[in-house]
């Protein structure tokens, strides 16, 4: 082999070597700058058409009560409320006017055992002749008597009255029968005795008279 061939296969040599090194750098350089993937913007398609939000939007406004139904109710609640106190105001009143009525109630019914004490006396008195007593015990028996009939008119001036149904027809609201008796003449139910006078406050009842009825024969 000459020498010119010894120098062209030794540059042809040196150009392959050089394209292998050119070749194995251009690959390096093209892993280092490839630029990392982008993930794309993944949108999610609107499913709501205007048909669809139209009708959302008129079943809340079905849903919701209108500005008319709201003052309604709340007039309505209003109403109800100046009703009740009406109501109240009422019972107050009725209260406050039976206390001032019926205040002394109790104290009326306690003085009713006196009154029939008076009265008790009265009667075992009146059983006596008269004409035999002595003139100290006639004495005693007018105090008796001007006392009864002052303690009544007391008592009636707070609208205390005596009740004293004889000969009525017998009303359990207002009597309570203590015997029966057959072959009085009288109709069935007939108040043929007074055993105990009863009493009324105004339109209240105190006591009940005792009383005896007449019964069928």
């Amino acid at each position: 082999m000459t020498e010119d061939e010894k120098s062209e296969t030794t540059d042809e040599a040196g150009v392959a070597t050089e394209a292998k090194a050119d070749a194995e750098t251009s690959s390096e350089a093209g892993e280092t700058q490839m630029p990392e993937a982008e993930t794309p913007d993944i949108k999610t398609p609107d499913t709501q058409t205007p048909d669809t939000e139209k009708n959302a939007q008129a079943e809340e406004a079905e849903a919701a009560p209108s500005l008319e139904d709201r003052l309604a109710d709340t007039n309505d609640q209003l109403l109800r409320a100046l009703a009740e106190l009406e109501n109240t105001r009422r019972r107050a009143d009725r209260d406050r006017a039976e206390a001032l009525k019926y205040g002394a109630a109790s104290f009326a019914r306690d003085m009713l055992g006196v009154a029939d004490n008076l009265q008790r006396a009265l009667n075992a008195v009146a059983e006596l002749d008269q004409e035999t007593l002595p003139d100290a015990a006639k004495s005693l028996l007018e105090g008796v008597a001007a006392t009864e009939r002052d303690l009544i008119a007391s008592m009636g001036r707070h609208k205390v009255s005596p009740v004293s149904p004889m000969g009525e027809k017998f009303d359990p609201n207002m009597h309570e029968a203590m015997f029966e008796a057959p072959g009085t003449g009288q109709p069935a139910g007939t108040i043929i005795e007074v055993i105990e006078t009863g009493y009324m406050m105004d339109e209240r009842l105190l006591r009940p008279a005792k009383v005896g009825i007449a019964k069928d024969e």
